[in-house]
């Protein structure tokens, strides 16, 4: 059984920084694309970053610079550093396990869900 657990959302003033975890479980994530997503209420859920098992990387236009994805193969664990939060920023954000290659940025292409982390920026 798969299954990802997400962490260390939160609340956090407007320029301020967070690190999400999400620990897999049930498979080794070395051989898997990773990606996070968020959605925002009224929003459809959106490709923040996403990580190919050979360490090519894609961010949302409204992220780039601000935030970085990276993985720990040896621990199973994805990761999502996001510096410079904005309002803008605040949403449910879930990671997810995709194919074996690329970065596919729709939510079809990824098969495995964590129950999502709210992060909260406030200005």
């Amino acid at each position: 059984q798969v299954q990802l657990v997400e962490s260390g959302g939160g609340s956090v003033q407007a320029g301020g920084s967070l690190r999400l975890s999400c620990i897999v479980s049930g498979l080794s994530i070395n051989t898997y694309t990773m990606a996070w997503f968020r959605q925002a209420p009224g929003n459809q859920r959106e490709l923040v970053a996403g990580h190919s098992r050979i360490g090519d990387t894609n961010y949302a236009d409204s992220v780039k610079g601000r935030f970085t994805i990276s993985r720990d193969n040896a621990k199973n664990t994805v990761y999502l550093q996001m510096n410079s939060l904005n309002p803008e920023d605040t949403a449910v954000y879930y990671c997810a396990v995709g194919p074996r290659r690329g970065l596919p940025q729709t939510i079809n292409a990824y098969d495995y869900w964590g129950q999502g982390t709210q992060v909260t920026v406030s200005s």
